[in-house]
């Protein structure tokens, strides 16, 4: 029997996670034939036979000897069920994170042939005495690069790294300075290796896709090794060519540097972030406020500034103690009063500045709609247009204190009850995860007593 196309009837087909499914036909000689997909990132889609039991192994293809060439390659970097098992940025991003660490990688072999240099390798007259201490003052220095805010800065880490560099580069033009210049480096590289680490465990959490972070993170470690091992190879051509020659050596650091930056650009922005933190949510509720459209991820990444924590913005604290913001009774009271979810929020509109408590069974949608909520205040102070609630709303706000700031904020809830499940449905509807976030939330949770009109938790 045969189907439309003349071929032999499918037998069975197989799929392999959420991959595309592989049929098997039955070959004139009695042999399975199955499809092999799947690998449609290089082009490949062919068949290979299975012979019958009992049959000469020379007649027939066995399912390994026509197996795609580069099936090896991708069992050792890449993870296992690619594409279908990791983002759909994962790619690109980690083909030019690959550039911009092999760029690295040279620049670095650049920086410490300067240092070694520096501390006196090659030099009749450096004692090993001196040369020790240079380089142990410089490591104990590193030591105190520590951050507690590694995931603010992520492009500004990269050019840190390079600037550092630079500073190594440059350390054995002022012999003078040299141990002062090369710990200051070392402590800037230090700060790039925590917030580095830091954000490394975020991308794999966002490029695994089937409970597979292990796998992401050691084919990740495979591909690193790859490419540190390429720029040793490299920088052992290089360096021999460069050593004697400053002006050569700093003209190809900053063609090196250059690429490094280059790359990492590109890295960042062929990511698609499919959570919300506090940028993308800003970004995503003004769009939404002014059109009454949600952005798409892919939109809204390409949007998000690069450079985050260089210019004010409206403040927003998730998750603060309670003791900050009442000290009687009556504050207690103005404060929970209109709040109909398990979150209080306070709103100091001199600065700006919104605060809001958590109540022990907040949830991701609850801490979602509390984010909303204080950054829908904050857009009460700035221009463009607005649905005609919160127009009137910014009117009164604008027009002086003629109304109390806790009278502001039970009203907003009011405008927040109609307005948020729409919202909260664009955005699954956009694509976004709606339940995790990204936001940064203390850990303080609070319990208060509910007022009459309080929902029930």
């Amino acid at each position: 029997m045969a189907d439309d196309a003349g071929l032999p009837a499918l037998l069975c087909s197989e799929q392999f996670g959420s991959g595309e499914a592989r049929g098997c036909r039955a070959a004139a000689d009695g042999s399975l034939q199955w499809e092999v997909r799947g690998w449609r990132w290089w082009g490949l889609s062919r068949a290979f036979t299975v012979k019958p039991e009992g049959r000469d192994a020379g007649e027939v293809g066995a399912p390994g000897a026509a197996s795609p060439p580069l099936s090896g390659l991708q069992a050792v970097f890449l993870p296992q069920g690619f594409p279908d098992s990791v983002s759909p940025d994962y790619l690109p991003y980690q083909l030019w994170d690959s550039v911009q660490a092999f760029a690295s990688s040279l620049s670095g072999s650049l920086a410490t042939h300067a240092v070694l240099l520096g501390i006196g390798v090659g030099n009749a007259k450096a004692t090993v005495s001196a040369a020790t201490a240079t380089w142990l003052v410089k490591d104990s220095t590193g030591m105190l690069g520590l951050s507690s805010r590694p995931a603010d800065f992520w492009l500004f880490a990269d050019i840190l790294n390079d600037v550092a560099m630079f500073l190594e580069i440059m350390a054995p033009v002022y012999p003078i300075c040299f141990t002062m210049t090369v710990s200051t480096s070392n402590l800037a590289k230090c700060i790039v290796s925590v917030a580095g680490g830091a954000t490394r465990a975020a991308l794999t959490v966002h490029q695994a896709r089937r409970n597979n972070m292990a796998d992401v993170s050691a084919k990740d470690s495979s591909q690193e090794t790859l490419v540190n091992l390429a720029g040793l190879l490299v920088s052992l051509l290089m360096l021999p060519l460069v050593s004697g020659f400053p002006g050569f050596s700093f003209g190809c650091f900053f063609f090196l540097t250059a690429l490094h930056i280059y790359a990492n650009y590109r890295a960042v922005r062929a990511l698609v972030m499919e959570t919300l933190n506090e940028g993308r949510l800003r970004l995503v509720l003004k769009h939404y406020l002014q059109r009454g459209e949600v952005l798409d991820p892919t939109t809204a990444n390409r949007m998000e500034p690069l450079w985050t924590g260089f210019w004010p913005t409206p403040s927003l604290s998730l998750g603060v103690p309670l003791h900050r913001l009442v000290s009687s009774v009556f504050e207690l009271q103005q404060l929970v009063e209109g709040h109909q979810e398990p979150y209080l929020l306070c709103w100091d509109q001199s600065r700006n500045q919104v605060q809001v408590v958590l109540n022990q069974k907040a949830d991701p949608k609850t801490v979602l709609r509390a984010a909303t909520h204080g950054l829908m205040l904050g857009a009460l102070q700035g221009d463009g247009p607005l649905p005609a609630e919160l127009e009137e709303l910014r009117n009164h706000v604008q027009a002086g204190p003629k109304k109390e700031t806790w009278v502001i904020v039970k009203e907003t809830h009011q405008v927040l009850d109609m307005l948020f499940p729409k919202f909260l449905k664009g955005l699954q509807d956009a694509g976004w995860k709606t339940e995790k976030h990204q936001l940064e939330v203390d850990e303080w949770r609070a319990t208060w007593l509910l007022s009459p009109e309080k929902k029930v938790l």
